[in-house]
Order: C-alpha cells, then structure tokens, then sequence
C-alpha cells in the first residue's frame, strides 16, 4: 500500500507542473448559473438581460410588467394629458431610461462619427474657494445636453482621440485609444478653469437584484484598503449617504459605488438623466441659478415620479435575471479560466459570493451567484483616471465592473465597447488599459503567448 501511495503523490505532483494545454479541466459544478439557481436564465438572444426571474408570481409577473412599461417608454414635459408620465425637464439626457438601456443592456457611447450619445454621461465637479470638490456652480454635477420648451440645454461634449501604439512582449503590436473631452457652445456662460469631466456609459441591468441582495459583511472580507497580505491588492469600500435610511452606507451600484441601494441609483438616474423628481430626490437636477431661472415653468407633481411607480421600478430591475455562461465546459475556455486565475485577474474580479439570507423576496436570497466583482474600489492607474473625488473614491479609484454577461454585449447592444467611458474597442484593448492595481495582472496577460490570450478572452466572452 505504501508504494501505491507513493506512486499517487508523484502523480500529484507531475500533474501540477504540466502545462495547462496538456491538462485536462473540469467545470466546477454550477458555474454555468451566472445568476445561481433563481435567477439565471438560458437565453443568449437579442432578449437575454430582459428576462425575469423564473420563480415570479402572476401578481410579480404584473409588477415586472408595469416596471417594465416605466422603464420603457417616454416622459413628457407638463402639462399633459398622460399625467402619469409628464414632468420631464426641464433639462435631460434622456426621455427614458431604456433610451440609455436599450433592451436592457449596456449603451452605446458613441455615433457613427465619433461623438457621444444619451448613453454616456458626463459629471461635472470643480473646486470650490476652500479647495473642496463641489458640483460645477452654475451647470451644476451632471451635463444635461437637452431641455423642454423655454429652457436651454447646458452644451454638448465634443470628443477627440489619440492612437496610442503599443506592443506586447512577443512583438505584436496594439493600439489604444486615448479620449480628450471639451464642451462646445455653453449655455449658460464659461465654466469653471477648475472643472472636471468625468464621462459615464450606461451599463446593463441584468443581475441588479442578487448584487443588491449581497450584504455588506460579505464585500467587507474581500477589502484589503491597506494591502496587509501584500499582494498589491487594496481593494476598499466607498460609503454613501443613503437617503432613506440617513446614515452612511455601503456603496455597490455606479461606476464608483457611488450608490448604496439599487432603489437610490434608480432614483439618481430619474432626477438626473430625466429630470423626475422622486420622495428620495423631490428637488430638480438644476444649480441655484438655473431653479431660479425655471421656477416659472410647470411641473409633473411634487414629487413626478409616485412612490408606487417607483417600487414598481425597482421590483422591475431587480427581478432582471442574469443569461447563463455559453460553453462554459469547453476545453478552450476551461484553459482560458486557468489562465485568467494565474494572471491575477480574479483578485479583484472576484467569481463568486453569496447573497444573504434575508433578503426580500426570498428567491435573491442565499444565492450562489457568479459576477466577476468584488464591489469595491481599486486604483486604476493614471491612464484611466478621472481627477474626480466620488464620495470615499478619489480620482484614480473605479469599482470593479462585474464580467457577467460580458460575452452576450454584443448580442444584445450591438458594439463592443468598454469601460467607464466606452473608449476600449473590445475587450483585449480593455485589459491593456488597466494600471495601478491591476497593472501586474495587465504585464502577466502581455507575457502570455498569443494563444494564450486569445483562450483567456475567449474565457471571458463565456461570462
């Protein structure tokens, strides 16, 4: 018995130095449901991130349709006949939220000549006299390019690119492209010497529910905000104020976690990108002197956006479910996995967690659910930095954005664009964009051999 015993621990060992070509890997049970058990879905059509989940009610069934209509379809400036609808403005991004979410899904950032659409948002801050960071004075902390009747839009962006050109180790070469951002033809007057742009892709609502579900504990044991292990990783939480409960909470939802709940992003966006006011956000969008110079022009009720309607809302996002991973017991894409673990990818793209156990309704609760994040803020370097403080985030900080459904993009929204701001054309070039924390997971996915990186982003087309 022990020569046997001997034998199988020689095995052990020769296996772990073979090459991962030469290996044979096997799935983990369940990686295939992205959304756990409750709320993944096996669709991979044009429809796959506007699916429910598959436990609803009829009476959820209901809500997730009425939801969905809000989400849907336009608003109106007030007054008007459809005065469930109307309110919109009197400055916008948008008339809907699914103009920016088309099928639910993530936007498209920019037209067919280069320049953006409603889909990428631009946040405004400047430094104030005592060197704080505040809203711009008078455009206020969000450029809304469109207006009712008698009022005028804040401006529109205008973007220009650099080519940078790279290479990789091996010698073959890339090239990323560098966006610069001005804002043409203010309306209301020249804007701050100290102002900052920060640009913002709409990204898809798929899964909103189980991350919403996921209590603070659990994000918690994955930050490191003073890298005591030493791995370079420093993950750590940005804290928000959340209107309903008034007290500081955990941000999870926006590209800084700059939203505690999925109720207040939903919210945010409203009084934002639509101008509806809501019982979280009952003032408009507007600096001091534009509520002055628009106080005269009518309004959608105070607030635009009822409470009811608003539940309806969020019960709609956060029953969303997430599409299953596609090949995900595929050889190739079994070795690309392999591959994204050894780069490091995963330390901050956490795969999994768990979402609590109490929370409402009972079907987002307990879930082993697959996103790729950990939800937390990590320093991404220069190359991606926008000099803008979000709450606890400084400049330099970005949540980790989930992988899930990341494959399934171009499926649904038609492009493949990346990161906060759109500019990455897919995602190899998103990838090599990472710096900062992640530039040691960036330099090992460079040293890899071309095959190597074509498995290990054909792994992350499978999420």
């Amino acid at each position: 018995m022990w020569f046997l015993k001997k034998i199988s621990i020689w095995l052990t060992f020769i296996s772990l130095l073979l090459p991962v070509a030469c290996r044979r890997l096997s799935p983990e049970k369940d990686e295939e449901l992205s959304g756990g058990k409750e709320g993944t879905v096996f669709i991979k059509s044009v429809d796959a991130f506007g699916q429910p989940f598959g436990s609803l009610t009829h009476e959820e069934i209901r809500k997730f349709q009425i939801g969905n209509s809000l989400n849907r379809n336009n608003w109106v400036a007030a007054p008007s006949s459809t005065t469930a609808r109307d309110g919109l403005g009197p400055l916008f991004n948008a008339s809907a939220c699914a103009s920016c979410h088309t099928r639910d899904g993530r936007g498209l950032p920019f037209n067919s000549a280069g320049q953006p659409t409603q889909s990428l948002l631009f946040r405004l801050s400047a430094f104030d006299h005592t060197g704080q960071v505040v809203p711009e004075p008078v455009y206020g902390g969000q450029l809304q390019h469109q207006s009712v009747a008698g009022a005028v839009p804040e401006g529109k962006v205008k973007i220009t690119y650099e080519e940078q050109a790279g290479s990789y180790p091996d010698g073959t070469p890339y090239s990323l492209r560098k966006p610069s951002y001005e804002i043409e033809n203010p309306g209301y007057g020249p804007l701050q010497s100290s102002l900052m742009i920060s640009p913002r892709i709409a990204p898809h609502m798929a899964g909103i529910g189980l991350l919403d579900a996921v209590e603070e504990g659990t994000i918690l044991e994955m930050a490191d905000p003073d890298d005591k292990d030493g791995d370079g990783i420093s993950g750590r939480p940005n804290y928000i104020w959340e209107v309903r409960r008034q007290k500081k909470s955990l941000g999870k939802f926006g590209w800084k976690a700059n939203e505690p709940t999925a109720e207040q992003q939903i919210a945010s966006a409203f009084v934002n990108d639509i101008g509806i006011t809501s019982a979280i956000f009952p003032a408009e969008a507007l600096s001091e002197k534009q509520a002055g110079q628009y106080a005269g022009l009518p309004g959608g009720g105070a607030p635009e956006l009822e409470e009811s309607a608003l539940e309806h809302v969020v019960f709609y996002i956060h029953t969303l479910a997430i599409p299953a991973r596609r090949d995900w017991d595929h050889t190739e894409v079994l070795k690309g996995k392999e591959l994204f673990n050894k780069t490091g990818c995963t330390s901050c793209h956490r795969p999994e967690m768990t979402t609590g156990r109490d929370a409402v309704p009972g079907y987002l609760a307990g879930q082993t659910i697959r996103p790729y994040t950990d939800l937390l803020l990590h320093d991404m370097g220069e190359g991606l930095a926008d000099n803008r403080p979000d709450g606890d985030a400084d400049g330099n900080e970005w949540r980790t954005s989930p992988l899930w459904g990341i494959g399934l993009q171009k499926t649904v929204s038609k492009h493949t664009f990346f990161l906060h701001d759109g500019r990455a054309r897919n995602i190899e070039e998103a990838i090599l964009w990472h710096g900062g924390e992640a530039e040691k997971a960036k330099n090992n996915f460079k040293a890899l051999k071309k095959k190597d990186r074509e498995l290990m982003i054909r792994f992350i087309e499978s999420l």
